[in-house]
């Protein structure tokens, strides 16, 4: 497939592993340039970038703590520096602990809005006047069907997540008039690699009743839209939460 996005320069969080690390090599494979952002995992991240460059796109990757706008900051005036400006920012990095609300502190609150909702906040507010200034751009951001539907043990991710598909929208009534893209992708039960694999064989068979087309998502599965709404073949869609979901949701 052949989107367009040769000479483009994309930075997506959250990289170095699962579902970030496959939307970055979709978009390396693409031929953009690809900032691979992690906050820890800086040997994924290096791994990730590395494959991207082998197969013929440059890669960068790149420390930056979402949860930290001045960390951010610096990020993008690395990125800038190295690859040149932002034209795709993909907003992946997230936290999900699962357990019931009452189970919660306030303390994992924090943790996973400051990821999960400030990141997003941080991330757009850096990137976002460098598009708006060039006249272009596109914003995608990840969020799980939870944000949507709701689900049990998922409450404070899915409010993080809510307040993502909101800003979603709202930036896309701002920013359009700049030629600007702002979408959402959601996704439903993926299989990554720091899934609890004890969790998935006591209740695979009972999650898969919920689904229409019966397995569990992979990371790859997300990467293609991603990819697609990052091009101008989608110069005219923004505003919207996609899911892929095998069919989990269907609003």
């Amino acid at each position: 497939m052949n989107l367009g996005l040769a000479g483009k320069v994309a930075l997506v969080t959250g990289a170095g592993r699962d579902i970030g690390r496959e939307i970055a090599l979709a978009l390396g494979r693409e031929g953009a340039a690809v900032a691979v952002n992690y906050a820890k995992s800086r040997e994924a991240a290096e791994a990730t970038a590395e494959e991207i460059r082998a197969a013929g796109s440059r890669a960068l990757a790149v420390e930056g703590d979402v949860t930290d706008d001045g960390a951010v900051r610096r990020m993008v005036e690395r990125v800038g520096a190295e690859l040149g400006p932002i034209d795709v920012l993909v907003n992946n990095a997230g936290m999900v602990r699962r357990k019931f609300f009452l189970e919660t502190t306030p303390e994992e609150w924090r943790q996973q809005i400051d990821i999960g909702l400030y990141g997003v906040l941080h991330c757009c507010h850096a990137v976002a006047p460098g598009m708006v200034e060039r006249k272009g751009g596109r914003i995608v951001n990840i969020a799980g069907d939870s944000a949507r539907v709701g689900q049990a043990q998922l409450s404070i991710t899915a409010a993080a997540r809510g307040g993502v598909l909101s800003l979603t929208r709202t930036l896309a009534r701002e920013l359009g008039r700049a030629n600007v893209t702002v979408n959402a992708v959601t996704f439903g039960w993926v299989e990554t690699g720091h899934a609890d694999p004890a969790f998935w064989e006591a209740n695979r068979e009972k999650i898969l009743q919920a689904y229409p087309i019966k397995r569990l998502g992979r990371p790859g599965d997300i990467a293609p839209l991603v990819a697609f709404l990052a091009s101008d073949l989608a110069s005219w869609i923004t505003g919207q939460t996609i899911s892929v979901s095998g069919g989990y949701t269907t609003i």
